[in-house]
């Protein structure tokens, strides 16, 4: 299967796409960091040298970008999962958070998925199926101190992927939010915190990936998973 991630490089994405690696899928990653964008390519396709690992430099807040990158995955053919992985958070309440930063959370989190849903969903809907899961956040389901227009684009994602659920129940394409909290990625290593508090990036691969192979009668809407002792 093809499966297309976004913000592929590391963390989440890179997790998620060892773990689709690793089952035999090829994989089409795109980052806006050229460097660690190869790199993970390199370590997946010596560690999976069976499959196909294609990546592409992308800003996805860059509509030329994205939409190249959408006709580069459509050249071998429709997205059988899709994942809008890309993502940015920059701290701040909507009174005192930097000019600008509502733009640029609902570019990156939001407008993102749905411009690239937008151009690579008629594909699926002609194959009569595929799989999207949109990163979500527990941001999306209850704001909270700091979180500004982080919160809010997470707010806009999760009602997108409950529009999306509805609207394609009928094309055969599943639809899922992931729900995460708190994960040991590269925003959260500098809080000071203890690694055990967070969850892990891999705990997140294995839910996306299970969710995924469920036969076709059956759809995970929502996957909302925290750290053991709560958010933080």
């Amino acid at each position: 299967m093809n499966i297309v991630i976004t913000g592929g490089s590391k963390g989440l994405g890179k997790a998620m796409a060892e773990k689709f690696a690793a089952a035999g899928n090829d994989l089409f990653l795109c980052a806006r960091n050229e460097q660690t964008l190869h790199e993970t390519q390199l370590l997946l396709q010596a560690k999976f040298p069976q499959i196909q690992v294609r990546v592409k430099k992308t800003d996805l807040t860059n509509m030329q970008e994205l939409s190249e990158f959408a006709d580069w995955c459509l050249s071998y053919g429709p997205p059988d999962i899709l994942i809008h992985n890309a993502g940015s958070f920059v701290r701040g309440n909507v009174h005192d958070e930097p000019e600008g930063n509502m733009e640029n959370m609902m570019q990156v989190n939001f407008y993102s998925a749905y411009h690239l849903t937008r151009r690579l969903l008629p594909s699926m809907i002609h194959a009569g199926s595929g799989h999207i899961f949109n990163m979500c956040s527990v941001a999306s389901l209850k704001a909270y101190q700091n979180g500004g227009s982080y919160s809010i684009s997470k707010f806009a994602l999760l009602g997108f992927t409950y529009n999306l659920r509805e609207e394609l129940k009928s094309k055969n394409i599943k639809v899922t939010a992931i729900i995460p909290g708190a994960v040991y990625t590269d925003s959260w290593k500098e809080s000071g915190l203890d690694k055990a508090r967070f969850m892990q990036d891999k705990d997140i691969a294995e839910m996306v990936f299970a969710a995924s192979q469920l036969s076709p009668s059956a759809c995970v809407e929502e996957i909302i998973i925290r750290p053991q002792l709560g958010d933080i």
